[in-house]
């Protein structure tokens, strides 16, 4: 039988966790291409949590557990659900997802290929994105570090979920940060993890995915080298390659993606309140 948890007792675990995620934890925002943080309780067993369909990473706080859950950017607004699992029993808990605007960006390219692909480009970018799904499909058992650092230090020139027009032509949401930097600026990981994938793609250029555990996926592009290989198990802050332009790039820049539970989210999510200012700061 499924049970559906009271909304009371969702905001009373809400309140006694609230304080302890602040500043060092993906913050919670339930917006389309967001991430959404929900109490389960503090029983004893970690319960499984699937949205969609799909495995959720579960960690704890201050003991009591919690969900985070990446919201595809595709998602309506108003309520969606977890189903989540335990040794006592299986329930419903919901949540609501608000409404999110997100900006355009046009960009003007001189190679007219990286626009309009030929019959060649496309079937080499069918094997790439295949590979790119895989990586991002990757569910380990392995508890993922939640608490990300700045991979590169720079200017944000891209915003995640932007509607993207190339030679005015419209193309799919942007589905990550770009952070502008010199090329031959260190690229960090934010996380440790397993390197899963690394390769040479047309659109993204010089790239890296990392599997950080539980369905939690980054990838790292445009990159001028890479200094990690296929299978490797790096730490947090270790070095991945260089910043540079290869790829479908206007000039130097790290474009840095996301995934949970298989769903492309914002990365600023991830940094605290001080990372985002420096950001900004940048930009200004």
């Amino acid at each position: 039988m499924i049970k559906q948890l009271s909304p009371p007792l969702i905001l009373l675990l809400w309140l006694v966790t609230s304080t302890a995620l602040a500043g060092s934890f993906p913050r919670h925002n339930p917006v389309p291409g967001g991430v959404a943080v929900i109490p389960l309780g503090n029983e004893a067993q970690r319960p499984e949590v699937r949205y969609n369909e799909r495995p959720v990473v579960v960690t704890q706080r201050e003991g009591v557990w919690l969900a985070v859950v990446g919201i595809p950017l595709s998602s309506d607004p108003g309520l969606q659900q977890l189903k989540v699992s335990s040794a006592e029993n299986t329930q419903r808990i919901a949540f609501e997802v608000n409404d999110k605007a997100y900006p355009q960006q046009h960009i003007t390219l001189s190679n007219r290929r990286q626009v309009n692909p030929n019959p060649d480009d496309l079937k080499r970018i069918r094997g790439e994105q295949a590979r790119a799904r895989a990586a991002y499909a990757r569910i380990t058992e392995q508890a993922p570090e939640l608490d990300f650092i700045l991979p590169v230090e720079g200017r944000v020139s891209g915003v995640f979920g932007s509607q993207r027009f190339f030679n005015g032509q419209p193309r799919r949401p942007h589905s990550g940060l770009d952070i502008a930097a010199p090329t031959g600026t260190p690229i960090r990981a934010p996380a440790g993890g397993k390197v899963v994938e690394t390769g040479d793609y047309f659109f993204n250029g010089n790239t890296v995915f990392i599997d950080h555990g539980e369905g939690l996926v980054s990838m790292y592009c445009h990159m001028d080298s890479i200094a990690v290989e296929k299978g490797q198990i790096i730490g947090q802050g270790e070095v991945l390659g260089t910043v540079g332009a290869t790829g479908r790039v206007t000039g130097p820049h790290l474009h840095w993606s996301i995934s949970l539970n298989n769903t492309l989210v914002d990365p600023e999510l991830f940094l605290t309140e001080q990372t985002l200012a420096r950001l900004n700061a940048a930009n200004n």
